[in-house]
């Protein structure tokens, strides 16, 4: 099957896996959606993957452990032995133990694209405290004990580094994950984060006032909530001996907005402010103040509101933007990048590493699965079938499997909106001899 890509005004002819699709399945008793086209809808999907000529050839990801690490639990059980394998081992690495204290779902939609994908890997899935880096490095310390060669994860914590892959917990992390070249460890899959809309970055202008020109509007850069969840900006940055302020403000009077919390945190370099909309609509503002050394590179954030002023360039946060971690982005359809999915360059490797077509049909709600959140353990899993039809092979052997079999995309080689290209597995070849002198 051949797919035309629009890329800058230039249409691509891009070949994906000549599998055929099978023909219309049955809906599975156990589904919420009862949508007839979603069977096909996923059967296309994994075709454009390349992935059902590997199912077909016996290769469905048995031998290798994925650990899928997210922070939205909430009825995983009655998912188990249906989109979830029936054979999942849990753990919460919260202070309180509790796999399912938040009532979202993403976690369990994340399992199930795995699951699709590589349904003869073993699972594991875990949680971590939102609020503490020790408690996310505690999950992928677990996983990995327990057997895990794969682990993916679609939540971003862009204070927990200082935006181009450095500082403390990024240090950390890779020192867990390893170098790659040794048996034992382990792909980290990250989102790129949707966060293409909600990020600036740059090197701090003050203006008359010392606050920081965004751009030639001035200091003021408009917040724009989606609605009236809890907002949180994220502001880090690479100088250790720079400290910033950050203020949200009501634009209409120019005085502080009220009921926002700030926090600062020293390692790494970050500081936040988080406030519930007192309605919808509700505009506020936010402005930037440097209080010690001299001005230098920061990076600013936005969950749950839009930036009126932003920058595409350098918009992967933690923990995308690590190069010890694969990073994953987003591309429509048509193959073309979606607006939202975050874009390098953020560290001294090539950021993002490959993209994945969104939305994914899902069989426990009625709309599908979309954003950066989606595409990571599409990628994930398309590395477990790899490791598991080669178990020989070292991380960076898959590592560099699927980011040079990716489909590009872009101008030839890596790009900063769609990395190496398309995760996609070419047509099944018999597998290396080994040769025992």
């Amino acid at each position: 099957m051949r797919t035309p890509t629009i890329l800058a005004g230039v249409v691509a002819a891009v070949a994906f896996a000549s599998t055929p699709a099978p023909a219309d399945e049955d809906i599975p008793a156990w589904a919420y959606n009862r949508d007839d086209r979603t069977p096909k809808e996923r059967a296309d999907h994994l075709t454009r993957l390349g992935v059902l000529g590997w199912h077909t050839a016996g290769v469905r990801g048995e031998g290798v452990t994925i650990a899928v690490i997210d922070s939205g639990w909430r009825g995983y059980k009655d998912h188990l032995g249906k989109s979830l394998p029936s054979g999942l081992v849990a753990k919460s690495c919260r202070a309180d133990g509790d796999m399912e204290y938040k009532d979202s779902q993403p976690g369990i939609l994340c399992g199930e694209v795995a699951h699709a994908i590589a349904p003869g890997a073993k699972m594991l899935v875990a949680n971590w405290d939102a609020d503490r880096p020790e408690s996310f490095l505690d999950t992928v310390r677990w996983a990995k004990a327990q057997g895990a060669t794969i682990v993916t994860c679609s939540v971003v914590k862009p204070s927990w580094s200082d935006g181009e892959g450095g500082g403390p917990v990024h240090k950390k992390l890779a020192e867990i994950i390893g170098d790659g070249s040794k048996p034992g460890d382990i792909l980290f899959f990250s989102c790129a984060g949707n966060t293409a809309q909600r990020h600036w970055a740059g090197t701090f202008e003050p203006g008359p006032d010392g606050y920081h020109k965004w751009s030639n509007k001035g200091v003021i850069n408009g917040v724009s909530p989606w609605g009236t969840e809890r907002v949180y900006l994220e502001m880090c940055w690479t100088d250790p001996e720079a400290k910033y302020v950050i203020e949200v403000i009501d634009p209409a009077t120019g005085m502080p907005a009220p009921d926002v919390t700030y926090k600062e945190r020293v390692d790494p370099k970050s500081v936040s402010a988080r406030f519930t909309p007192a309605g919808y609509p509700q505009q506020y503002a936010l402005r930037v103040k440097q209080t010690a050394g001299r001005p230098g590179r920061f990076h600013m954030n936005s969950l749950y509101a839009y930036l009126d002023e932003c920058t595409l360039s350098g918009s992967i946060p933690f923990p995308g933007d690590g190069p010890a971690v694969v990073t994953v982005g987003a591309i429509g359809p048509d193959g073309t990048r979606t607006s939202y999915s975050a874009c390098g360059p953020n560290s001294c490797r090539p950021k993002p590493d490959v993209v994945a077509p969104v939305p994914f049909g899902t069989y426990i709600r009625y709309w599908p699965f979309s954003g950066t959140s989606c595409a990571t353990p599409q990628a994930a899993s398309v590395a477990a079938l790899c490791w598991s039809r080669y178990p020989h092979w070292t991380a960076n052997q898959v590592r560099q499997y699927v980011t040079t079999r990716a489909l590009d995309l872009g101008p030839a080689g890596h790009d900063c909106e769609t990395g190496y290209g398309a995760v996609h597995l070419p047509q099944l070849a018999p597998a290396p001899r080994l040769i025992i002198r």
